[in-house]
């Protein structure tokens, strides 16, 4: 194909794309024919289509089969990543039913300890949305994993995307009202010779926090310590010492008197380490506008906002 024909196309054939990939896992012409339900020579045709098209060889034939070249290595692992995402993308669209499906990912303690509960009310307010929501703290890629918004927990360093966070959060100590009952705190300092449960995915850890009040502390004494931050509250709710955790992950544990903050508010610390993001063209999603401000009525019911 002329130089000056192929810069109007911007993409090559997908049906070449779909030979190229089956040659490639098969290594075999005939192996990819029986695969795609044609001919060796219609296969055989497309590849050479494909290389005339990219200018480049991408197989070396021999009597034994084909074998990528370097090219051919390096640009299968790149269009067998954008293929996938089509075919997922696709399967999703035929799958799905007419009602609007909003993909949420989201830390695990925010997804399981506040938004997972007040899940029945957005479905009361919005019937005709369905939400599918994913836990981890892994950050996920929007396209690849095919996901709408991702509420993530930690510092906002993604600058390519829409980030809003969550405001006038605070870490407080926390603890079951028999377990503070049993152990009177009226000081941090009193804190020093107590079961501190810790979690190490909290953004201040109990070291900080004491350093903050100026305490000096050669050794903490952790009953227990764990990764997971809603892990930390079902064993504080189970009596089995103080965590320093979010207020507002707190907040149905403090309603339900599960939980009981043991230090006013003024010997807290201030952090916005919950986040929702989403790249900028999803902002205009009539089901992502409705969830954002779902979620912010929500966050306003206990002094929380976005």
């Amino acid at each position: 194909m002329p130089a000056q024909d192929r810069q109007t196309l911007s993409l090559p054939s997908l049906r070449n794309l779909q030979a190229f990939i089956a040659v490639a896992n098969a290594l075999s012409i005939h192996q990819a024919a029986e695969q795609l339900n044609v001919t060796p020579s219609a296969v055989s045709h497309q590849i050479a289509s494909l290389e005339s098209w990219l200018g480049k060889k991408l197989f070396i034939r021999s009597g034994k089969g084909v074998q990528l070249t370097p090219t051919g290595e390096k640009y299968l692992r790149e269009v067998s990543a954008a293929m996938s995402a089509i075919g997922r993308a696709t399967d999703q669209i035929v799958k799905e039913k007419d009602n609007a499906v909003l993909r949420v990912h989201s830390s695990p303690t925010f997804g399981l300890s506040w938004l997972l509960r007040r899940l029945g009310r957005f479905r009361a307010e919005y019937p005709d949305i369905t939400i599918n929501l994913t836990c981890s703290y892994e950050n996920l890629q929007f396209a690849r994993d095919n996901i709408d918004i991702d509420i993530r927990h930690g510092i906002p360093d993604w600058d390519a995307y829409r980030v809003m966070t969550i405001k006038n959060d605070t870490l407080v100590v926390l603890a079951s009202p028999g377990y503070a009952e049993e152990h009177p705190i009226s000081t941090p300092a009193d804190l020093l010779q107590q079961s501190l449960i810790s979690s190490t995915s909290t953004l201040v850890n109990w070291e900080k926090w004491f350093a903050w009040h100026n305490i000096d502390r050669p050794w903490l004494n952790f009953s227990l310590s764990f990764d997971r931050s809603y892990m930390s509250f079902e064993a504080a709710r189970m009596g089995l010492g103080f965590i320093l955790e979010s207020k507002m992950m707190a907040t149905d544990h403090l309603k339900d008197g599960s939980l009981v903050q043991v230090l006013p508010d003024e010997m807290g610390i201030a952090i916005n380490a919950h986040h929702l993001v989403m790249p900028h063209m999803n902002e205009r999603a009539w089901k992502i506008q409705q969830f954002v401000e779902w979620i912010d009525r929500e966050l306003r019911l206990s002094g929380y906002h976005l």
